[in-house]
């Protein structure tokens, strides 16, 4: 199978100026039904958006909408959007508010029953947004399904497989660092990653968006976690494929930044969407997650922001509320809670 399948356009360049009238006009005049709304946001990331943009250009369908939500970037940004890609939706917000607040300015501004969420640091192939709708089309219940994310600096390797959440509070990407071929079966996941995922519009509208407390990092999580707790599923669509560079906007793998938002926010995920009874259950392998979470650190150099970030997130779980716990949901509780377990085996395999 060719995993990256070149575009004959004759010239070597699919691009095409009058794109923003091809999208939304017929040849017989009428208006083009926009099926998916593409969402990147972007936070000083210029270096990265003529790959990212190129791509969706020369796509193998052309029934989707672009939209760039800019979180007050100072890199020219814009201006290059706005000069380089004038078909581009570009929503450009005052200051940095994180990627939450980023992508459901997006969401609240797509028009389609679709939305799909790119990274800025993403290269798609020209087959990325006809494999996505297929996917989600196949399965009725999926909530999101997820890309096969591949490392763009070693293209034999995954980048991500599928997001997997275990008992011992760790959040891991399935496949990482693993040939690309490892996983090519289409199944369901726990949760998507969002920086290459399609969602079903609608359910947004009965689980929330994006949780803007979370700012950034396990805010995916999150979200398919709330889906699950509803019944819905989260699905791995192997065929479509994208390029990550990784960190495109926060840094390096390991910083204060990401260690102690992640520490927070994992925290503030587990008391927001386990009932208290779950919580006691997991309790023993929780603590022990968190205590190996803290020595890998402490060896690391970033102990004291892994901890920070643990306050932290006791803190603001005391001021939010809790995803209400309904009865009729508690078959979706017991199946969770399941993976949790079956999940810890499968991080260890991984």
């Amino acid at each position: 199978m060719e995993l990256f399948p070149k575009t004959d356009s004759g010239n070597g360049d699919c691009r095409d100026e009058d794109r923003t009238e091809q999208r939304e006009i017929s040849e017989y005049g009428e208006e083009i039904m926009q099926e998916v709304s593409v969402i990147i946001p972007n936070f000083n990331g210029m270096a990265y958006l003529d790959g990212v943009l190129a791509g969706l250009e020369c796509q193998t369908v052309n029934n989707f909408e672009v939209i760039l939500v800019d979180n007050g970037s100072s890199d020219g940004s814009c201006a290059f959007v706005s000069a380089r890609y004038p078909w581009v939706h570009l929503i450009e917000l005052p200051e940095n508010f994180g990627f939450c607040k980023a992508v459901n300015e997006g969401i609240k501004a797509s028009r389609a029953p679709y939305v799909l969420l790119l990274n800025n640091d993403i290269e798609v192939t020209e087959n990325f947004i006809e494999e996505m709708i297929s996917a989600i089309r196949r399965h009725p219940k999926a909530f999101s399904c997820a890309a096969r994310m591949i490392q763009f600096h070693d293209r034999d390797k995954l980048d991500d497989a599928g997001n997997y959440y275990c008992a011992l509070g760790w959040a891991y990407a399935r496949g990482k660092g693993k040939d690309i071929h490892t996983y090519e079966k289409e199944e369901k996941i726990f949760a998507s990653c969002a920086g290459a995922a399609i969602y079903r519009k609608k359910i947004f509208d009965k689980i929330g968006l994006f949780d803007e407390e979370h700012f950034a990092y396990l805010e995916d999580m999150d979200v398919g976690y709330r889906a699950r707790i509803h019944g819905y599923e989260n699905w791995y669509a192997p065929d479509a494929m994208v390029y990550h560079v990784g960190s495109g906007t926060s840094g390096s793998r390991y910083n204060q930044f990401k260690i102690r938002y992640s520490s927070r926010n994992n925290i503030y995920l587990i008391y927001k969407n386990m009932p208290v009874l779950q919580i006691i259950l997991n309790l023993p392998f929780l603590v022990a997650g968190f205590g190996v979470k803290i020595l890998f650190f402490a060896l690391k150099g970033f102990g004291r922001e892994y901890i920070a970030g643990i306050k932290n997130g006791f803190q603001i779980s005391e001021k939010n509320r809790k995803v209400s716990f309904k009865m009729r949901n508690l078959p979706n509780y017991f199946k969770i809670q399941f993976e949790l377990w079956v999940n810890i085996f499968r991080r260890f395999r991984e």
